[in-house]
């Protein structure tokens, strides 16, 4: 447990938590919406600081980056707790935990310089904060990427893009790469089945272009929910539009067995992913990937203007052809960050 980074005293020992777009104003003994931040006796403190459910090494593709140090190792970190309650989330089980069981925010306590140790004896290029939100353990992660800016380890975010302006102001120095989960372009499904508002991500996302942050930005596609032609058209020319045609876009497969709350629904076509990546084509992104479909040639890198192949991707394979993150065949720029 750690006081809050961010968040302002009120009168009645009440607290506002600046962490994120809720702006929770909490009373004594209350928790925010995350369910790991605690107004304790007037100050605000974050319950799950350094309490780690996850802490293990994966390759970075996995994240999903594809155009961010690609095939190499990440060590990866998350503590329990989400700003967010996705009926379709995969991890529900750590993201909401301390909504189902308020009483116990597990994980195993590790301090920033233990991580840093590990990540320099595995030699890892990169710290990957991820699996849950890491908005809800700002503190501790900011505390792990000024220790790995020191050391020249990237520190990359696998995020809802639902971060305040008072915690962007903190990340922003120490945060080389973003994967942002572009849920959908509709701001009622983001009321109804995540618990936020479309226009905080979309803010967050412009603000992340203006820093130079690398971006690649996944929508998983939920049957009957988000998959009509003209929310991928909406998110392919905001993409286009505002953080540049060669921000790469993963459109990810549903499975419902696995999600928190929508078993009921059937995974996604195959043939809706494909359809989806041509429109975000056709809408001039040139790069657009299938996720969660292992072997499918929309895993791949294909040069954008002779559209040889440049990075086979087989699950999480990789062989490159290109040449210093330009096209072995043409020359043209890959847009790929070694």
């Amino acid at each position: 447990m750690k006081e809050a980074l961010l968040y302002q005293e009120l009168e009645r020992k009440k607290v506002k938590c600046l962490n994120c777009p809720h702006y929770c104003v909490l009373e004594k003994g209350k928790r925010g919406i995350c369910g790991v931040k605690e107004n304790i006796h007037g100050k605000l403190y974050s319950l799950n600081y350094g309490r780690l459910c996850a802490l293990n090494l994966g390759p970075i593709e996995k994240k999903p980056f594809f155009h961010f140090l690609p095939g190499t190792q990440s060590l990866s970190l998350a503590s329990v707790g989400c700003n967010f309650a996705c009926h379709t989330c995969q991890n529900w089980h750590i993201s909401q935990a301390p909504k189902i069981n308020p009483k116990d925010i597990w994980g195993e306590e590790v301090s920033s310089k233990e991580v840093l140790r590990i990540a320099l004896s595995q030699k890892v290029p990169s710290i990957s904060y991820t699996y849950t939100e890491p908005t809800i353990f700002s503190e501790f992660a900011l505390d792990c990427m000024k220790l790995a800016k020191k050391y020249e380890i990237k520190n990359n975010w696998v995020s809802n893009g639902y971060f305040s302006k008072e915690l962007f102001k903190e990340i922003a120095p120490y945060l080389d790469a973003i994967n942002v989960d572009l849920k959908s372009f509709e701001d009622e499904f983001f009321q109804k089945y995540c618990g936020g508002r479309l226009h905080s991500v979309l803010d967050n996302l412009k603000k992340l272009k203006e820093k130079n942050i690398w971006i690649e930005v996944t929508t998983l596609v939920v049957p009957t929910l988000n998959d009509k032609e003209e929310i991928f058209q909406k998110i392919a020319k905001f993409i286009k539009e505002n953080l540049g045609e060669e921000t790469p876009w993963h459109i990810t497969q549903f499975c419902g067995a696995i999600s928190w709350k929508l078993q009921e629904l059937p995974d996604t076509p195959v043939e809706t992913l494909v359809k989806t990546r041509e429109i975000g084509l056709k809408e001039g992104l040139k790069f657009v990937y299938i996720g969660n479909v292992p072997g499918i040639e929309g895993e791949n890198t294909y040069c954008p203007k002779c559209k040889a192949l440049m990075i086979k991707r087989i699950g999480y394979f990789i062989q490159r052809f290109d040449k210093n993150g330009k096209c072995s065949k043409c020359g043209e720029d890959l847009y790929i960050i070694d």
